[in-house]
């Protein structure tokens, strides 16, 4: 009995097995059935995603696709992508594009390789070669060379980053990409879209425009802004009174240079040059003026020691420390001469005004007239004149002073010198003032005047107030 019942058990699994192997045999079938039939019918439809000229040919016999292509091709245009997001088009009619069913279609579905679906239906599709389509080459070149995109008008040209000044100091200038195209580059990317059947190509992912050399993260670029930056960092104002002069970065920058060893340094020569040019600009000693007289005339002014005059050496010397330092602030120039008003009139308001010819004095002080005199100069007859025509500064000031020449001892009690021996001075000995007795009975030069209007002169008056002389 028990070899019978084991016996039994032995069919029963082997019934089983052959039962599950008709099931898988019959799935394998199934499968197998199922990839045949979708092989066959890739191998007469071409795969997802596939396109000819824009044309959408996913699922598509090669018989419909040459209909829709037929009907189609007018419409057919070439999306021309620009940098910047801007698009521009080609047509068909400008390419003369036509069709030709030379069986490329037919060989580009066989080509699908429909017995590797799996695998293919996975693949990203590239847009199957128009074979069967033909264009003229040069009339495309021709309509593409008619586009904005390569029209010296409209296009920009690329820029390398530089480093630019700015007011205070340096940084780098981003470089400009543009929108310059290589026609070369350009003209080959346009045949290899149309030969490829595209309808979009994309000049900058094609590589066909002309780019700068030099960009913003250029590390030499960045070390050059840094250094330069770090000799710019003055910003001085010299004060010239109604005028004025600022040294910042974009002044300095014309400054820098570079050593043989490379380093950036200012350059004393140009630092020097700068400070001549002020010197030039507002130097006045002894230079020639325009004075409107109490006349009411005006007069040319050639000579006398007054004005301002820079110290050239020691203003730049002082003006190399201040930009060592990066001194902010306002600064004065170092002077030789300096005068009473650093305004364009150094005049200014406070000042003594003689005419020769009128024997006539005034004296101003902060532009209000507060002496009005006649006055007796230098006897020209005798080689005595005053001298005139120019603008001197007071010398000194003295009271109970004793005036000693040739031939005279004179004692005064107001004495304001001038012009060497030549200055302002009371003189009570005389009785009149003014007219024609200069011509006559004039001083050995100077200028002769009542007590009064001489001691208001002296306590108005300082060392360096101006003195206007006149014919």
């Amino acid at each position: 009995m028990q070899e019978a019942a084991e016996g039994w058990q032995q069919k029963l699994r082997a019934r089983k097995r052959r039962k599950r192997n008709r099931i898988l045999a019959g799935i394998g079938v199934g499968v197998l059935g199922i990839y045949i039939a979708v092989a066959i019918y890739f191998g007469f439809h071409f795969y997802e995603d596939t396109e000819i000229y824009g044309i959408d040919c996913s699922q598509q016999t090669a018989d419909t696709v040459k209909t829709e292509v037929a009907k189609r091709l007018g419409d057919y245009r070439l999306e021309i992508r620009k940098r910047g997001g801007e698009s521009e088009y080609l047509t068909a009619e400008q390419i003369k594009l036509a069709f030709v069913d030379d069986s490329s279609i037919n060989r580009m579905l066989k080509a699908q390789k429909s017995f590797l679906w799996p695998a293919m239906i996975l693949l990203k599709r590239s847009n199957a070669a128009a074979v069967a389509f033909s264009y003229d080459r040069d009339a495309a070149i021709q309509a593409f060379s008619e586009l904005d995109c390569m029209n010296p008008l409209y296009v920009t040209a690329p820029e390398d980053a530089y480093v630019k000044t700015t007011d205070t100091g340096f940084e780098v200038e981003p470089e400009v990409m543009g929108t310059t195209l290589d026609a070369e580059k350009a003209e080959q990317a346009l045949a290899d879209a149309l030969d490829a059947g595209q309808s979009v190509l994309s000049l900058e992912d094609a590589g066909c425009y002309v780019n700068p050399k030099r960009y913003s993260d250029d590390a030499t670029l960045l070390e050059e802004a840094k250094k330069k930056s770090a000799l710019a960092k003055a910003y001085i104002t010299y004060d010239f009174g109604d005028r004025k002069e600022v040294v910042n970065a974009p002044l300095i920058a014309d400054w820098i240079v570079t050593r043989a060893d490379g380093e950036y340094v200012i350059d004393e020569v140009a630092v020097t040059d700068y400070v001549e040019s002020l010197a030039a600009k507002y130097d006045t000693f002894g230079l020639t003026r325009e004075f409107y007289t109490s006349l009411g005339t005006t007069v040319t002014l050639n000579g006398g020691d007054y004005g301002w005059c820079m110290d050239q050496d020691a203003t730049v010397v002082a003006l190399l420390n201040a930009l060592a330092d990066g001194y902010q602030g306002t600064m004065e120039p170092e002077y030789l001469y300096t005068a009473k008003s650093r305004d364009t009139n150094d005049i200014g308001d406070t000042y003594v005004e003689i005419c020769i010819s009128q024997q006539r004095m005034w004296c101003y002080q902060y532009g209000t007239c507060i002496v009005d005199t006649p006055v007796v100069t230098g006897n020209p007859n005798k080689g005595n004149a005053t001298p005139s025509g120019g603008v001197w500064a007071i010398d000194a000031m003295k009271q109970n002073a004793i005036l000693v020449g040739e031939g005279y001892q004179s004692p005064v009690d107001f004495w304001m010198p001038f012009n060497g021996d030549v200055g302002i001075h009371d003189m009570q000995t005389r009785a009149y003032f003014g007219g024609t007795i200069y011509l006559t009975n004039g001083s050995h030069g100077c200028v002769n005047t009542p007590y009064e209007q001489a001691q208001t002169i002296f306590n108005t008056v300082s060392v360096g107030t101006p003195v206007i002389v006149y014919e």
